[in-house]
């Protein structure tokens, strides 16, 4: 499989996440910001939402960070000598596919908080999610950023 075919492959699943990220944010946006007391109340289709929207922005990040980001990184040229993830990211800052480190940590930073489970504690749920809603739409637009910037180079 040549580049370009590998990288339609990748894109085709990070849209597919993405996809189901968009649709679970579209429902999420009537429920913002959301209260420690408006996440109590919530009803099983609603708790369904937010379950998409946490698998699938974790999903999307995994594509992006596990297929994407080192497929770039091939397709610009760069040696593929990056002992850690950081020097990866840095790498890709550098050369102009994502705009910010920092911003793919905040990123991470996120999921973890999505991988702990704090059922009594509405007030930390509410901001995770409210912070995460945020969160999804900048990396929604790194992946169009990538998208750029990989569809100039193949």
């Amino acid at each position: 499989m040549n580049q370009k075919e590998q990288l339609t492959a990748v894109l085709k699943t990070c849209d597919r996440h993405a996809l189901r990220l968009m649709w679970a944010m579209q429902k999420m946006r009537l429920w913002l910001p959301i209260s420690a007391t408006r996440f109590q109340e919530f009803d099983d289709d609603e708790v369904a939402v937010l379950e998409v929207f946490s698998n699938r922005f974790g999903k999307l990040q995994d594509a992006m960070g596990a297929k994407l980001f080192p497929l770039t990184l091939e397709i610009a040229k760069e040696p593929d000598e990056f002992p850690a993830f950081i020097d990866k990211l840095n790498r890709l800052e550098k050369i102009g596919a994502i705009s910010s480190v920092e911003q793919w940590l905040g990123f991470r930073t996120v999921r973890n908080q999505f991988a702990h489970d704090y059922p009594d504690d509405s007030e930390q749920n509410a901001a995770t999610l409210n912070l995460a809603y945020f969160q999804a739409t900048v990396l929604l637009n790194v992946l169009e950023q990538v998208r750029e910037f990989t569809e100039k180079r193949v």
